[in-house]
């Protein structure tokens, strides 16, 4: 049964049975958020009950923090997507604004979680904190929950490969370009999502590897400059392909842009929506004497990329999954 999303309490007509509940950002729905997901459907499915997952839109800290810039790893229609394929039954997303933010933990607890959605098991990670001065903790969780009969287990710290998981972990790997440590600690490919622009026209007639261009905003999370392996999504099937994030200094361009060069792909895709997964950086963006210095090195990168995703054929085909990329 598809997950069912409501965007506010009023559209919550009566508790859930034996609401089994999980609270947070999920940004990137990472490995770590995953764990918290796993434990609320398996307790709502060991009492017949219903999972739920609450969020909100927009992030906390773009509300209460605006100077700090948060950058996303991933977007709200796409955090939707991967909560869904978690096995979730109902997302509840929360408006996030200056006035919930004052909300104090009690209020939350008394109006939300036990009047709204009737929780009997609340699942959190080590980490989590809500409500005004982050009162809402897992000490005073576990206090609400003696009083007003609902459980909460907190869910401890994720590691992999030594790393504890966590989105601000994620974000510093991203932008490192360090992409297969991302990919272990999302259970995925990092991907990037938009629509085809019409570029310089310079990849087809001057340097033979004709690209996929994508406008990129400085204020998103950005990987790390520089040329990358690549998988691209598009039309129901997958590609492989050679991406540059950068500002093309051969050709001095001032605009930052993803300029992906598609393999075996001759289709004219501009207003087409893509996804491109990145499975690895191969090279720094550099500046080259002209055109044919620039053609070669792209010819090498195309050679090296090829080689990465021999090596990875079956993680390739398992994030080309439809799952992966609804």
């Amino acid at each position: 049964m598809p997950m069912k999303i409501y965007t506010s309490l009023d559209q919550i007509p009566a508790p859930f049975p034996h609401a089994c509940v999980t609270i947070g950002n999920f940004d990137g729905v990472h490995m770590g958020h995953q764990q918290l997901f796993n434990t609320v459907s398996d307790l709502a499915r060991r009492h017949r009950g219903t999972g739920v997952a609450i969020t909100f839109e927009p992030h906390p800290l773009q509300v209460v923090r605006p100077e700090i810039g948060i950058k996303l790893i991933s977007t709200y229609e796409q955090k939707v997507e991967l909560i869904s394929m978690a096995g979730i039954d109902a997302l509840l997303v929360i408006p996030f604004t200056q006035e919930f933010a004052a909300m104090d933990a009690e209020q939350f607890v008394d109006q939300v979680l036990v009047g709204t959605l009737g929780v009997r098991e609340l699942v959190v990670g080590y980490d989590y904190a809500f409500g005004k001065g982050r009162r809402g903790d897992a000490d005073f969780l576990e206090a609400c929950g003696k009083k007003q009969a609902f459980t909460v287990r907190v869910i401890p710290a994720f590691k992999v490969d030594g790393m504890v998981v966590s989105s601000s972990k994620v974000r510093e790997l991203v932008a490192a370009g360090r992409m297969e440590d991302v990919t272990k600690l999302l259970g995925r490919y990092y991907q990037m999502r938009g629509v085809v622009q019409v570029g310089k026209k310079r990849g087809g007639s001057i340097l033979g590897f004709p690209t996929a261009n994508l406008s990129l905003n400085e204020h998103d999370l950005c990987p790390k400059h520089g040329v990358y392996v690549t998988q691209v999504v598009y039309g129901g099937k997958c590609y492989g392909g050679v991406l540059n994030i950068g500002y093309n200094p051969t050709f001095a361009d001032s605009k930052l842009a993803a300029e992906t060069h598609i393999f075996d792909f001759n289709q004219d895709i501009y207003g087409q929506p893509i996804k491109i997964n990145l499975l690895k950086h191969l090279r720094g963006e550099r500046k080259f004497s002209g055109p044919e210095e620039l053609a070669a090195q792209i010819a090498r990168d195309v050679t090296e990329a090829k080689e990465v995703l021999a090596a990875a054929e079956e993680e390739f085909w398992l994030y080309c999954a439809e799952k992966f990329n609804d």
